[in-house]
């Protein structure tokens, strides 16, 4: 890791930066807009290109746009470029389910894939389809070998995306490790641990056995596997469970809604515990944490953006697509 001192620079470009984050009074006035131009209105306000029209393609390139923008900003300044790195990998990953399962159904990827990850689009497709993988991080190699293998054998998507997101977990606790950013292996720790709840409700909701249960855990979080396993073959209730955990009150949904019911409330409250954990940041003045944070929170934003906007297009009201918003960092 580098010496924090070398953040200093950076860490206030992104106090700057933090002020155009889409803020809970800024989302407010986006769902309560008369129109989804004055929606689109105030992502201008936060950066974003001016959309010529309110259309999911546009909005999905401003979107684009947008994160590339933000990723060269930071990367200009960034004294150790993992820091970076880390939030472009779910796009290498992305890309890799997209490739895959078209190549499956002989469908063209183009109009699903991201270019946002370490590895371009057009180089990613041109290794994957000559079977080259030489040079790519040796976790996504690997990843991708076994993902292919495991949808030749099974045809089922389902199994490649549980190795694919085992390898996701994998890459990116490699790159905190290698970055020595304890702030970032907290972050992965969090986020596995969010996944394998929500892995554990989907599960049970199913009346799948322990072994299913098993083959869908990650490893890497606070929570380990063998101690979720045995949780949930003796009855340990999920509340016992992560009574310690920052996921308290995402497992007291979800042993409300075990039996069925609507999922939201609790998808919102896991990705809520995630955030939790990053707004720890505000209180660190310079270092890793804070590019950390912030990077995270624009990932939200977009997830945002983009729920308020389909949701207003699908005629949604308010109410209803306030409910799926998550908690923002600002």
């Amino acid at each position: 890791m580098q010496n924090k001192n070398e953040y200093l620079f950076l860490c206030t470009r992104i106090k700057s930066l933090e002020r155009n984050l889409l803020n809970q009074e800024r989302m407010e006035r986006m769902l309560e807009a008369r129109s989804h131009e004055d929606a689109l209105d105030v992502l201008t306000e936060c950066g974003y290109d001016e959309l010529p029209d309110t259309t999911a393609a546009s909005i999905d390139l401003a979107l684009t746009n947008q994160r590339h923008k933000i990723m060269a900003d930071l990367a200009s300044f960034a004294p150790d470029p993992e820091v970076i790195n880390a939030f472009q990998v779910r796009y290498d990953y992305h890309n890799v389910k997209v490739l895959l399962k078209s190549e499956a159904m002989g469908a063209d990827p183009a109009p699903l894939l991201l270019d946002a990850g370490r590895i371009s689009v057009r180089e990613l497709t041109d290794r994957m389809r000559s079977n080259d993988l030489v040079g790519l991080p040796s976790v996504l190699q690997t990843a991708i070998v076994q993902a292919r293998d495991v949808l030749n054998a099974t045809g089922d998507p389902q199994q490649t995306d549980f190795v694919l997101d085992r390898a996701f977990y994998m890459d990116m606790d490699a790159i905190a490790q290698q970055a020595g950013s304890e702030f970032l292996a907290g972050y992965v720790r969090i986020s596995v641990d969010a996944a394998n709840l929500r892995s554990v409700v989907r599960t049970l909701r199913m009346g799948k056995n322990v072994e299913f249960l098993k083959g869908v855990l990650f490893g890497g979080g606070n929570l380990d596997v063998p101690r979720i396993l045995n949780a949930v073959t003796s009855s340990v209730s999920l509340e016992e469970l992560y009574a310690a955990s920052p996921l308290r009150l995402a497992a007291e949904e979800a042993a409300r809604i075990l039996e069925g019911g609507a999922l939201t409330r609790f998808e919102k409250l896991c990705d809520d515990a995630v955030t939790e954990y990053l707004s720890g940041a505000k209180y660190i003045a310079f270092g890793e944490a804070p590019v950390i944070a912030f990077l995270a929170a624009k990932e939200n934003e977009f997830v945002a953006v983009r729920i308020i906007m389909a949701g207003r297009m699908a005629g949604l009201d308010a109410d209803t697509i306030r409910e799926r918003l998550r908690e923002s960092y600002v």
